[in-house]
């Protein structure tokens, strides 16, 4: 698999970064994600999970943001190749 096969944003390791390809879900849920800056192109790092994986801490545009799982499983993510 190469290292920039696209993943969902809850399948990427933490510490990665990662350039958002394309955001799923329904209607309401894309509409509260791009309005929280998780819009196409735009690099986010997961930054920490939680203590049971539920909810990941993200950066994006230089700020943290929690986002549930389920919802981080609607966001396609291409990563960035680390020695890149």
């Amino acid at each position: 698999m190469s290292d920039r096969t696209p993943v969902t944003l809850d399948q990427l390791p933490c510490g990665r970064s990662a350039i958002i390809v394309r955001i799923g879900g329904d209607r309401a849920l894309r509409r509260r994600l791009l309005d929280m800056g998780l819009v196409h192109g735009e690099t986010v790092t997961l930054t920490r999970l939680a203590p049971l994986g539920d909810p990941l801490e993200l950066t994006v545009k230089g700020y943290h943001l929690s986002l549930r799982k389920s919802d981080a499983c609607c966001i396609q993510v291409e990563p960035i190749n680390a020695t890149a």
